[in-house]
């Protein structure tokens, strides 16, 4: 693929995951809430499911993955349910304190990857990127595997490093806001987010 095709899908592919929607709104929640702890697998989960997505656009199994339209629409509503069960957490650590809470067990490691993993799987926003934006800048009937991987590192440099800046600037942002009164509202701010996210997820 030539240098040029590749910059393309890249810049095309950050405009796609730098704009906001449900997955950096949980991004966003999860860090304000918790800090950066825990935060790597959560991005993990994110780039593992578009590399799916890219895989199934990639090798033509779109029409297949049609045919299992409910296999995804379980993994829509089981990403929102995992951002409702983190957002009650974040409701509940604000009511009993202001002090920052760690990170509840599913909001880490194995949990948090599975949660966004399922979440992208299911996110349209993830789905009409893969399925209708990409074939129109990059050439899927040429794919061959050198060029598959070439797209997929690049997508994985572009997507942990969007969302890594994403996570930096909550962190930033939280850790200017350190009264007890603040990280409460901080708290409800970011279950309410996580909410709204998970909202957005189930009605699309």
């Amino acid at each position: 693929m030539s240098i040029s095709s590749l910059l393309l899908f890249a810049a095309v592919y950050f405009a796609a995951v730098a704009t906001p929607g449900p997955g950096v709104a949980a991004l966003v929640a999860r860090v304000l809430a918790h800090g950066l702890a825990g935060v790597a697998p959560f991005i993990a989960g994110y780039v593992v499911g578009d590399l799916v997505w890219l895989a199934i656009a990639a090798t033509g199994l779109a029409g297949l993955a049609h045919e299992f339209a409910g296999v995804f629409i379980a993994l829509k509503f089981a990403g929102a349910a995992y951002l409702l069960y983190v957002a009650w957490g974040m409701a509940r650590a604000s009511a009993t304190s202001g002090a920052p809470a760690p990170p509840s067990r599913a909001a880490q490691g194995w949990r948090a990857f599975s949660g966004s993993l399922s979440l992208t799987l299911g996110n349209p926003k993830v789905i009409v990127f893969f399925l209708s934006i990409m074939p129109l800048v990059v050439d899927l009937d040429a794919m061959t595997p050198a060029i598959f991987f070439e797209i997929a590192a690049t997508s994985v440099i572009v997507l942990s490093a969007t969302l890594a800046a994403y996570a930096l600037a909550a962190n930033r942002a939280r850790e200017m806001l350190r009264s007890t009164r603040a990280m409460r509202l901080v708290h409800r701010a970011g279950a309410a987010i996580m909410a709204g996210a998970a909202l957005a997820i189930a009605t699309r």
